[in-house]
């Protein structure tokens, strides 16, 4: 019975769609988007382009994400700035105080996850973010993929839009990087679906009424339409395993941190787009 359902899963959802579409993203008028670009080597066999998620989502929803002005987005970037502003902790600092204005910080998004060596781990942005408010701020952390994380890690992927992600996936990250391939391919739940069964041998097509991408992670965080809110990518992870019928893992576990370097070294080469705007 649960493999007669699992098949049923896997093929009868499946529609036929158009693909991606051919249009360009420009934000503000003036600040164009690379959303498609070779794959990686890494990626041989596997994918020949990587295509941003904007390209799968109607065009009202695409033009939300063209303007500041409509990307509603934007509205946690903004409280991210008082944030960064706000002194904080037992040594009373601010994220300014080290490090300037925010747009200091362009470039800092497009390389993350990456090796941290003092740590001897991968860290993901909120994980270094969190770095900074304990050791350097003498602050609480913030809970993983909660407001105030994903409201800052919009911030600083505001500052580096029209950069190329360039995740490093070589040296002592690679044993986390094959851990994340490895989850990215498992099948998991009673449904007994794999990330790539969705996002890699069915991108274009629906599934149901969703239009599937190859699920890039250069637009996180990003504003869903559906409960009208910033979303982290772990927490779109957990939602992911969940469908398939599973236990999860939690935001900020190291699983997920290991699929996050992964799932984010398939976009090398597409720009850094968050806040983006999806369904």
């Amino acid at each position: 019975m649960t493999a007669a359902v699992a098949m049923l899963a896997l093929t009868a959802p499946i529609v036929s769609a158009g693909g991606a579409d051919d249009d360009t993203l420009t934000i503000n008028g003036d600040l164009e988007i690379t959303t498609k670009a070779e794959a990686a080597p890494h990626l041989d066999g596997h994918l020949d382009e990587v295509i941003s998620g904007w390209h799968f989502r109607s065009d009202e929803t695409q033009a939300l994400e063209m303007d500041d002005f409509d990307n509603p987005g934007m509205i946690f970037v903004d409280q991210a700035i008082d944030s960064w502003n706000t002194a904080e902790g037992s040594e009373d600092k601010s994220c300014a105080d080290c490090h300037g204005d925010p747009e200091e910080m362009a470039g800092v998004k497009a390389v993350y996850p990456k090796w941290n060596e003092e740590a001897g781990e991968v860290r993901t942005l909120q994980m270094q973010v969190n770095d900074c408010r304990e050791n350097r701020m003498g602050a609480e952390p913030w809970k993983y993929d909660a407001a105030a994380a994903i409201n800052m890690e919009a911030l600083l992927s505001s500052v580096s839009r029209g950069l190329p992600v360039n995740v490093a996936i070589d040296g002592p990250a690679a044993d986390t990087w094959e851990k994340g391939k490895e989850i990215y391919y498992t099948r998991y739940g009673l449904l007994e679906l794999s990330c790539a069964n969705c996002h890699e041998q069915n991108y274009g097509n629906y599934i149901r009424a969703d239009h599937l991408s190859q699920g890039q992670v250069n637009g996180f965080p990003t504003y869903r339409l559906k409960n009208a809110k910033l979303n982290g990518i772990h927490s779109r992870f957990k939602g992911c395993v969940r469908d398939t019928r599973a236990e999860t893992f939690s935001p900020g576990s190291p699983e997920f941190v290991a699929l996050e370097l992964y799932v984010a070294s398939r976009g090398n080469g597409l720009d850094v787009e968050g806040p983006s705007v999806r369904n």
